[in-house]
């Protein structure tokens, strides 16, 4: 085991409620360590998530002691040995110590244990394998502190094995390596994921997608979506081709733009062409109906977007409206590559930002007045009003708006007496 880091400017370790239920586990011949991805961000110096907590102690004694001191307890993997404490509103989930007795997959057999070792061994990467104690000591058995420093993330033991429990860990080990590595990925575990890549197949589309999700938007989501393809691991998920080259040109005009992340955006970029590609990608990763929607407009004639002048750029603001307009334009971008004009896009991007298109100002009652009927004759001249008042770009001079009315009007009685 490896030790010498002492966290002594973590805060939630010196008072708060994590603070308080390591406080509650320690003693009595029991001892309680924060695990896991909070030991590994307070050491990178990022913000930390949920903080869990493992422990000696056995479920029935962590119950006993929450209801000592007055903490609710919930039973969310009691067989498991995990119990959460909510503690002023925060939840933590205590887990005791653990160890395999046999591991079939995710359904792995296993025994309540004291052997701190033992259960780092169970984990995923050596980076969360880490753990703390209330005082600040790092515990590290499986070379995670080397890693961490290394930027490098690497299985526990024996990749193949890891896989096998969780195929999930394969596409955890690309996000992680995206959040937390640097250059290629561990060549192990590289091979061991490609290796496994059928397993992928029998993860709940749920899973994949919260994982996929989460490598899209991370700092190194472009090299771990090239390994991924190059692994064969994105035609798995996908079922069709990736379009790497426009997701890294989307990340760099993100960027450009000084624009955070837009995570269905981005997977659009990489997965979709067309309408037919959106509907696969939303049925394979189990996708909401706003996120379905949205991937299948960025699919729908996003090339119309394409070297645009200004004019045509706002007709088409106004028609598809901001959100819809932001993706398919930043999607015609991404696809353009290098010898588009940045410049030139960049003004196409910013258009919604400086411009707010006004709202079409003639009425029914101003074609009721010309003896267009009420239904859906008044709804088919009022559709051609629009692309007028469009093609005019936009007027609201009265004397415009009365030419636009009496013309609309003048070609739908002449169109139907044809």
């Amino acid at each position: 085991m490896i030790m010498g880091r002492v966290l002594r400017d973590a805060p939630w370790l010196k008072s708060g409620p994590a603070a308080r239920v390591l406080g509650l586990l320690n003693g009595g011949g029991e001892e309680a360590r924060v695990v896991g991805g909070a030991v590994r961000n307070e050491l990178l110096k990022i913000p930390i998530g949920d903080i869990d907590i493992a422990t000696t102690a056995v479920p029935d004694e962590v119950v006993r002691r929450a209801k000592a001191a007055g903490i609710k307890s919930v039973p969310t993997g009691i067989e498991h040995g995990t119990v959460t404490l909510v503690v002023d509103s925060k939840p933590f989930e205590i887990t005791t110590l653990r160890e395999d007795i046999e591991t079939f997959g995710r359904k792995a057999k296993v025994a309540f244990g004291r052997d701190w070792a033992r259960d780092a061994q169970r984990r995923d990467f050596t980076i969360n394998g880490l753990s703390v104690d209330a005082d600040g000591a790092v515990h590290d058995h499986v070379g995670g502190l080397q890693d961490i420093a290394a930027k490098r993330v690497r299985f526990i033991g024996d990749p193949d094995r890891r896989i096998a429990e969780d195929y999930l860990r394969i596409l955890r080990f690309f996000r992680m390596h995206a959040a937390f590595g640097a250059g290629e990925p561990d060549h192990d575990g590289y091979l061991a994921c490609i290796r496994g890549r059928a397993g992928l197949a029998t993860l709940s589309a749920e899973r994949v997608r919260m994982e996929m999700l989460k490598l899209l938007v991370a700092d190194g989501a472009v090299q771990a979506v090239i390994a991924m393809e190059d692994g064969g691991l994105l035609l798995a998920i996908f079922g069709s081709v990736a379009y790497r080259g426009p997701f890294a040109n989307l990340i760099a005009a993100e960027r450009r733009l000084g624009r955070k992340p837009d995570v269905i955006l981005r997977l659009g970029v990489l997965g979709v062409a067309t309408t037919e590609d959106a509907r696969r990608l939303a049925t394979r990763l189990r996708l909401t109906n706003g996120e379905t929607k949205a991937l299948d407009s960025m699919g729908h004639r996003w090339w119309r977007l394409a070297g645009m002048d200004e004019a045509t750029a706002r007709r088409r603001l106004y028609r598809l409206g901001e959100a819809r307009y932001r993706d398919r334009l930043m999607l015609a971008w991404a696809r353009a590559g290098g010898d588009s004009d940045p410049v030139a896009w960049r003004e196409l991007a910013l258009l919604p930002e400086r411009w707010s298109a006004p709202k079409f100002p003639l009425k029914a009652a101003d074609f009721v007045a010309r003896g267009i009927a009420e239904g859906p004759a008044l709804g088919h001249v009022l559709a051609l009003a629009v692309d007028a008042w469009l093609a005019a770009d936009f007027p609201l001079e009265q004397s415009a708006l009365s030419a636009i009315a009496d013309q609309s009007a003048a070609r739908f009685v002449r169109d139907h007496r044809l």
